[in-house]
């Protein structure tokens, strides 16, 4: 798979404990991405943060939050992304998605080590 040298990131700021279908929002988001044939999709889960409603979100043992901050970064080519959108419009109820012009350095699969 290619990906155009000018591509584009769509990042997606949603909670841990957010569900799609009974299952983790972030978990349906990246599988939907796969069915999509998207380049590839990472999640991070934050350490701490807060959103729209300013309720902090942390990690810390006094504060045990069950709702950490998670980020989906996604990257393909502008089309793909637009055209993954709408799914998301769907999946996502509160949260923060943002699109970004970026431009692809390297991206290829490992290749087998050489004996």
């Amino acid at each position: 798979m290619q990906i155009p040298k000018d591509a584009m990131l769509l990042r997606i700021f949603i909670g841990e404990s957010d569900r799609w279908h009974h299952q983790p929002l972030f978990e349906a988001i990246v599988m939907k991405a796969r069915e999509r044939h998207l380049a590839g999709a990472t999640v991070l889960r934050g350490p701490m943060g807060f959103g729209a409603a300013s309720r902090i979100h942390t990690a810390k043992i006094l504060r045990l939050s069950m709702d950490l901050p998670i980020v989906i970064e996604i990257v393909d080519s502008e089309e793909k992304v637009n055209a993954f959108l709408p799914d998301l419009e769907e999946m996502i109820g509160g949260g923060l998605v943002t699109l970004e012009k970026i431009k692809v350095i390297h991206y290829r699969h490992e290749r087998p080590e050489a004996e």
